[in-house]
């Protein structure tokens, strides 16, 4: 079943940005916990601030995360800065740092 009407999507993605709004990078695919995710050269997960759902689709803020040399093929969505419980995947494009530096993630959700 689909949901029908712009109200019902709109409430749901809203009630996804609700779920947490801490945002990881992982060096492989986290699975349904989490794993893969990067750590060393000041890495932290940052928050970000959700928006106003439209059409289904809520968007967060762009968060800057600090990261070590090396491949990233995600983010993920967690309730907390440090440990906490893992909601999701974020889809971002694979980056390759070639030394210390920044990836820019901003979270995206689309209910159909």
């Amino acid at each position: 079943m689909s949901i029908a009407t712009a109200y019902a999507k709109n409430e749901l993605a809203t009630k996804y940005g609700q779920l947490g709004g801490w945002i990881s990078v992982h060096t492989g695919p986290p699975g349904t916990n989490g794993q893969n995710e990067a750590a060393g050269n000041g890495y932290a997960r940052k928050q970000t601030s959700w928006g106003t759902a439209s059409n289904g689709t809520i968007t967060g803020s762009e968060v800057e995360i600090d990261a070590g040399a090396g491949q990233y093929v995600s983010a993920g969505l967690w309730t907390a800065q440090t440990g906490g419980t893992f909601i999701d995947t974020v889809a971002v494009v694979n980056t390759t740092l070639g030394a210390v530096g920044k990836l820019k993630v901003t979270p995206t959700y689309t209910q159909t």
